[in-house]
């Protein structure tokens, strides 16, 4: 009598319903097994693995429960033979699963299966079968896993549901289309509430400095929930502000018209979006410019450092106390700048320990509003683009001059290669030198123009490409020169971030600054140069 082991796997858990015709699923690979053990003689079945979700392409075999259990018991001498419907249900990886088939086979149990037979191991022709089988098997599911990639994605590209939570700000409706298995097909559309919470979600965070944490607490008692219902959670935050799909495209850059459709989120806002969580990762206090959270009272908090010593100043709250020679008690509570590395006695740092935040404050904010004093004779956006097209005016002249000489001096040329025939019969009223060194001058006159226009061209598309640029720059910095009086505190620190690369405070209050780039073209421009690197005060 022999003792019969059987193996059945499925790669998806929806193979294990009876009612799915896939022709590998559980309830057929049984009944496939048990037919053929009783067509045997001396064939009995002690013990049947089920591997349920278990994709045999992608997981190990050491990492397989069945697997593992059919090796102890093969170990133990429990069993003779390892039935399977097809060898492929053992596995799927090339470089793995002909070496299990052949490790069975190495301890005395013969590997069966009901489509293919037996697979001996008794010569090299046995064993390179065994290898090409699960070669080809590999292949067949490298291509499978490559086909619904690809599925999916065009799926997805065409703004259709596949699975997975519902991207918060969306919501699913019916597509019209079916699936193979006549299942409707959902498609996704914006969500008009939702998306209108995550407008907010992207508005606190630029402009109010929101991190993930105070933004989940804060969407959570306002009642709002995710998709799916529960809480708003950090990760959950941080993974809607890193999407990509809000601004109509995927993580690899694709997209399409579907998806331009359901774009919640200008590249615009994107970009600050990352530029301020990558601030906030960022470890080098030195190189962080954003300020790590924005609840505190002082307007600079995590965004000012030590003038002498370099460290970051830390906001830290102050109550002096004393009594009064009448008797009375005299108590006020302040809210300070403190040298970090001063107070704990971390390098020799000659500037004072601790600065009154609100002095320090005033002082930025006047700096600030010198600073935004230059926009108010700077041009509108429109005027941006006239302001190219007067600057680029001598360019494009210039431009036109050499296309005129070009075609002139083409001319010239063919007309002198014309000559050359001429010049062989003798008719030429050219010799063949002073020809020769003519189309040479015209070649190299030829040459200097396209080089210089080449030249005038790039320039063009670079000033252009600039002005596209630095427009969004523009408005935003204009809106804040608009609004900068009426902000509440923490969009005033979002401000002081955006606008300072550096804020340095030293001793009796001399403060300096340092404007982005970004901003100081505008300064440059329009405005009072002097203020773009430093103020002391």
């Amino acid at each position: 009598m022999k003792r019969v082991y059987c193996l059945y796997r499925v790669s998806t858990k929806k193979q294990v319903d009876k009612n799915d015709k896939n022709e590998n699923d559980i309830p057929m690979q049984k009944t496939a097994c048990r037919d053929f053990a009783s067509s045997q003689q001396d064939w009995t079945i002690l013990k049947e693995f089920s591997e349920k979700g278990i994709s045999g392409y992608k997981v190990s075999a050491d990492d397989r429960d069945a697997i593992q259990e059919l090796k102890e018991a093969a170990l133990n001498n429990e069993f003779d033979i390892l039935l399977v419907f097809m060898f492929d249900r053992i596995g799927r990886i090339d470089d793995e699963t002909p070496f299990v088939v052949e490790w069975f086979a190495k301890h005395g149990v013969e590997v069966w299966s009901t489509q293919e037979g037996q697979q001996c191991f008794n010569n090299h022709v046995d064993k390179l079968m065994n290898y090409l089988r699960f070669w080809q098997a590999s292949g067949e599911s490298e291509k499978t896993s490559i086909r619904i990639k690809s599925k999916m994605q065009q799926m997805t590209l065409d703004g259709l549901y596949t699975g997975g939570p519902v991207k918060f700000g969306y919501r699913l409706a019916d597509s019209g289309l079916v699936n193979r298995k006549g299942a409707k097909v959902k498609k996704y559309e914006i969500d008009p509430a939702d998306s209108e919470v995550l407008r907010m979600i992207d508005d606190m965070t630029i402009h109010k400095g929101y991190g993930s944490y105070r933004m989940a607490d804060f969407l959570n008692k306002k009642g709002y929930k995710p998709s799916g219902g529960g809480k708003f959670t950090s990760i959950k935050v941080i993974r809607i502000l890193r999407d990509s799909f809000y601004c109509g495209r995927l993580e690899d850059g694709s997209t399409s018209p579907q998806l331009e459709a359901l774009r919640l989120r200008s590249d615009d806002t994107y970009d600050q979006i990352l530029y301020i969580l990558e601030q906030r990762q960022n470890k080098n206090e030195e190189k962080r410019h954003i300020a790590l959270q924005t609840k505190g009272q002082a307007m600079l908090s995590g965004n000012v450092f030590c003038a002498h010593c370099g460290g970051r100043l830390t906001t830290i709250r102050y109550r002096d106390s004393y009594t009064r020679a009448d008797g009375t008690e005299y108590s006020v509570d302040q809210i300070k700048y403190s040298c970090y590395h001063k107070s704990r006695k971390l390098c020799k740092c000659d500037g004072q320990t601790t600065y009154q935040a609100d002095r320090v404050d005033e002082t930025i904010r006047q700096i600030i509003r010198k600073i935004f004093s230059c926009m108010d004779g700077a041009p509108e956006e429109e005027k941006l683009q006239a302001m190219f097209k007067r600057q680029m005016a001598g360019n494009r002249a210039t431009q036109k001059k050499l296309d005129l000489e070009l075609t002139k001096n083409r001319e010239q040329l063919t007309k002198l290669q014309l000559e050359i025939a001429k010049t062989l019969t003798g008719d030429s009223i050219y010799s063949p030198e002073d020809l020769s060194q003519a189309i040479q001058t015209v070649k190299s006159r030829i040459t200097e123009a396209e080089t210089k226009l080449t030249e005038l061209r790039d320039e063009e598309a670079k000033k252009k490409q600039g002005i596209d640029l630095i427009t969004p720059t523009y408005n935003q910095f204009k809106s804040w020169a608009e609004e900068f009086d009426t902000a509440t505190l923490e969009q005033k620190k979002m401000i002081a971030c955006h606008l300072f690369k550096r804020i340095e405070v030293g001793r009796d209050y001399k403060i300096s600054v340092e404007l982005n780039m970004s901003y100081q073209q505008f300064c440059s421009e329009w405005g009072d140069g002097s203020i773009l690197v430093t103020e002391a005060i």
